[in-house]
C-alpha cells in the first residue's frame, strides 16, 4: 500500500489548501518514516524555522508510532496545518474503533520505550486526544509555535 496525499482540510479546519495537508498511510512501522519525511518536506516548503521543524518531525513521529503500535488500525491519517498565529497543528488519526484509551505508562530507567507521550507533553505547546470524525478512531493532535 502506498501513501496517499490530499490537501483536504476536513478536520484541520481553515479555508486555505496551501496551509493544510493530509497523508494517509498503512498502519505499519515503516509508515512513521514516511510521516516524518512528509512533515519535514511540507515545513521546508513553508519556510518554517529549523528548530520548529525538528520539533514537529519528532512530534509526528511519536504520534504516528503510537498509532501503529497501540491501535488495531490498518491505515492512519496524518495531517499538518500552518496556523495564522505563528504555529502549526499536527494530527494523527487512527481507525481503532475499539474504544481503548492511549496507554499511560511510567517507564523505568532501563525501559527502551514508553516515553513517547512524555516527549509530546514536553515539546508541544498543547496536545490532546479526541474521537476522530474522519476515521471513527482517535485523533491525537499537537500544537507547536513556529516563530514565523
Amino acid at each position: 500500500m502506498s501513501p496517499h496525499t490530499t490537501s483536504s482540510l476536513r478536520h484541520l479546519g481553515g479555508a486555505n489548501t496551501d496551509r493544510a495537508h493530509w497523508l494517509e498511510l498503512p498502519g505499519h512501522r515503516t509508515s512513521v518514516r514516511t510521516a516524518r519525511r512528509f512533515v519535514s518536506a511540507r515545513l521546508s516548503s513553508w519556510r518554517v524555522p529549523e528548530e520548529a521543524c525538528a520539533n514537529a518531525v519528532l512530534l509526528v513521529s511519536e504520534l504516528a508510532t503510537n498509532a501503529v503500535l497501540h491501535t488495531l488500525s490498518l491505515r492512519i491519517l496524518c495531517g499538518i496545518r500552518l496556523l495564522s498565529d505563528a504555529g502549526l497543528r499536527l494530527e494523527v488519526h487512527d481507525r481503532d474503533a475499539s474504544g481503548r484509551r492511549l496507554p499511560c505508562r511510567v517507564p523505568g530507567p532501563d525501559d527502551e520505550g514508553g516515553r513517547g507521550l512524555l516527549l509530546v507533553q514536553e515539546i508541544a505547546d498543547s496536545w490532546g486526544v479526541v474521537p476522530s470524525p474522519l476515521t471513527g478512531g482517535n485523533a491525537v493532535w499537537a500544537n507547536l509555535a513556529t516563530g514565523l
